[in-house]
C-alpha cells in the first residue's frame, strides 16, 4: 500500500490562543521568529534556564511576549491551549511532552516528530494569501524548496487580487450556484499561468535529483573549463619547453617557480575565493589588491586575474548547480549582458587602460552606499520584493566593470540585486554562474590581443581559488538569510573603501 500524508491541514487563531514555548536559544529564537511572522500578536509566555540576547532584544517590541528565565517545570503549561518545545535536550523534549499530554495540550516538539501532535510546515504568505506545506516530516529541504518556487511564481500583486475579489463577490446577486458561475468567469483567467508555474515546480524539483537536464550546465562549465585550460597551457607549453632540448627544458620549468610567492599566492587565491563564492563578490578586490601589493605591474594585473578567475569560478559555478542555489531565470537574464560587457570592457583595458582609474572613483561610491543599504535591509522586517526590471543592462555594466577596472561583477551586481530584496542564496550563486562565462569571456579576450598570459604566475590563485569553491558553495546554502546580508554588506563597503581610496590615490598621483 502506497504511504500517503495523513496529516489535517487546518489554520489556527494563534492569537485568540495562548501559547507556551520552552527554550531560549537558537531552536527557541527560530520558533519564536516564525510564529510572530504569521501570528504577531500571540500571548507568547517563553520559559527557559537561558534566554539569548536576540530573544530579549525581540520581546522588547512586543509586550505580548513573557520571559520567564528559569528551569522548566510542568506548572509553566498551566492555562495554555498549545506547547512548542524549542529545545535540543531529548530527555527534557519528552518530559514536556508527556506534561502537555497530560493536561491535554497540543505540542510540537523541535525535531522530534515522535512527540508531535501537530508540525510546524514552511509558510508562504503573500498579504491575505497564506500557503503552509508538508512533506509529511520526509525533508524539510523539499518542503523549503517548494516554499522558495512558491514566493518566485506568486506576484506581489496577488493581495491587490484577493481584495478585488472581495468587493466583486460583495456586489454578486443570485443564489450561491449563480455566484459561483460569475466568480468562475472572473477567474478563469488566472488558469493561463498555471502552465507556467507547474513548469517551474518541475524544473525546481529536477534540480534535487541527478537528471541529464540538470547536468547540462555544470558540463557546459567543464568543456569551457577544459578549452581555455588545454589553450592556455598549449601556449605556456610552446613558450617554456624548447624542442631542441625537451628535457633541459623540463629541467628549467622549478626554476620559474618562487615556492614562497607560490604558496602566498595559493592563499589569496583560497580568501578571495571563499569570499566570492559564499558572498557573491570579491575575487577581483582581494586579489588584485595583493598583486598590486606584491609589485604587479598595474596595466597586466587584470589579466592575472581573471586567467585565475577563469578556473576559480567554473568550479564556482558547478558547485553552485549541482547544490541548487541558480535561479535560472535570473542567470539568463544576467550571463549574455555579461559576457558582451565583459568582451567591450577587456577590449577597451587594452586600448585605453590609463583611463580605467577614473571609473573605479563613481563605482566605488556607488557600491559603498549599496553596503550600507543591505546593512539596513538585514535589520528590517522583510517587505515584498522589489522589481528588477533592468538585470541585463545591470550586468551588461557589470561585466564592463569588471574587464575594463580589474572587478566590479560581484560588487555592483550582487549587491544591487541583493539590496532588491532577491533571494540571497539564489543570487550569490545565479550570479556565480554567470560570472564564469563573464570571466571566460573576458579572459579569453585578454588572451587574444595580448598574446600571453602567465599561466604558472597565477597558478597559486588558481590552486587556491579551486579548493575554496566548492566549500563557499555549499556554505551559501547553510547560513541564514541574516547573516548572509549583513556580511555582503560589510564585505561591500571594505572592499569598495579600499579600491575608492586605491583610486583616489592614484588619480592624485597622476595629477
Amino acid at each position: 500500500m502506497k504511504a500517503s500524508n495523513n496529516l489535517f491541514p487546518i489554520f489556527l487563531k494563534l492569537e485568540k490562543l495562548r501559547l507556551v514555548m520552552v527554550g531560549g536559544g537558537l531552536i527557541g529564537l527560530e520558533k519564536l521568529e516564525a510564529v510572530l511572522a504569521n501570528s504577531p500578536n500571540t500571548k507568547i509566555t517563553l520559559v527557559a534556564t537561558s534566554i539569548s540576547d536576540d530573544i530579549k532584544a525581540i520581546s522588547v517590541n512586543h509586550p505580548n511576549i513573557t520571559l520567564v528565565e528559569k528551569p522548566y517545570h510542568s506548572d509553566d503549561l498551566n492555562g495554555a491551549d498549545v506547547v512548542i518545545a524549542a529545545v535540543n535536550d531529548k530527555e527534557l523534549a519528552t518530559v514536556i511532552a508527556a506534561d502537555a499530554k497530560l493536561k491535554s495540550i497540543l505540542i510540537n516538539a523541535a525535531d522530534k516528530p515522535e512527540l508531535c501532535d501537530f508540525y510546524l510546515g514552511s509558510i508562504v504568505k503573500k498579504g491575505n494569501l497564506k500557503i503552509a506545506i508538508s512533506t509529511n516530516g520526509k525533508s524539510p529541504t523539499v518542503a523549503k524548496r517548494v516554499k522558495e518556487v512558491f514566493n518566485e511564481v506568486i506576484p506581489a500583486e496577488m493581495d491587490e487580487l484577493l481584495n478585488n475579489m472581495a468587493a466583486i463577490r460583495n456586489k454578486l446577486k443570485g443564489d450561491f450556484a449563480n455566484k459561483v458561475t460569475q466568480l468562475n468567469e472572473v477567474t478563469k483567467t488566472l488558469v493561463a499561468t498555471q502552465e507556467a508555474a507547474e513548469t517551474l515546480v518541475a524544473k525546481t524539483i529536477i534540480q534535487t535529483t541527478d537528471q541529464p537536464e540538470h547536468k547540462q550546465w555544470q558540463q557546459i562549465v567543464k568543456w569551457c573549463l577544459l578549452a581555455f585550460f588545454f589553450m592556455i597551457v598549449g601556449h605556456t607549453f610552446f613558450s617554456y619547453v624548447p624542442f631542441s632540448d625537451i628535457l633541459v627544458g623540463a629541467k628549467k620549468i622549478p626554476d620559474y617557480i618562487d615556492t614562497k610567492s607560490f604558496l602566498l599566492m595559493m592563499l589569496c587565491g583560497f580568501i578571495a575565493q571563499m569570499a566570492d563564492g559564499s558572498l557573491g563578490m570579491g575575487y577581483g578586490t582581494i586579489s588584485t589588491t595583493f598583486l598590486l601589493a606584491i609589485g604587479v605591474n598595474p596595466a597586466i594585473v587584470s589579466s592575472r586575474v581573471h586567467s585565475a578567475r577563469v578556473f576559480s569560478s567554473g568550479v564556482s559555478g558547478y558547485s553552485h548547480h549541482r547544490f541548487g542555489n541558480i535561479n535560472k531565470k535570473l542567470f539568463k537574464a544576467l550571463v549574455i549582458p555579461g559576457i558582451i560587457g565583459a568582451v567591450t570592457g577587456a577590449v577597451l583595458a587594452v586600448i585605453a587602460k590609463e583611463y580605467a582609474i577614473y571609473v573605479k572613483i563613481p563605482l566605488s561610491v556607488y557600491t559603498i552606499y549599496l553596503g550600507y543599504y543591505i546593512i539596513q535591509k538585514a535589520y528590517k522586517k522583510k517587505n515584498a520584493q522589489d522589481k528588477v526590471t533592468s538585470a541585463g543592462w545591470l550586468a551588461s555594466a557589470g561585466g564592463f566593470m569588471d574587464a575594463f577596472a580589474g572587478g566590479g561583477w560581484g560588487a555592483l551586481v550582487t549587491s544591487t540585486l541583493v539590496s532588491k530584496r532577491k533571494n540571497t542564496r539564489y543570487v550569490i550563486g545565479s550570479v556565480c554562474l554567470a560570472e564564469f562565462f563573464v570571466v571566460f569571456a573576458s579572459a579569453t579576450t585578454f588572451f587574444v590581443l595580448l598574446k600571453h598570459i602567465p599561466l604558472l604566475d597565477v597558478a597559486g590563485l588558481i590552486i587556491g581559488g579551486v579548493i575554496a569553491a566548492p566549500i563557499a558553495a555549499r556554505l551559501v546554502g547553510k547560513l541564514p538569510v541574516k547573516t548572509m546580508l549583513i556580511a555582503v554588506g560589510v564585505l561591500v563597503i571594505a572592499t569598495s573603501s579600499n579600491t575608492l581610496v586605491r583610486a583616489v590615490i592614484n588619480v592624485l598621483h597622476l595629477k
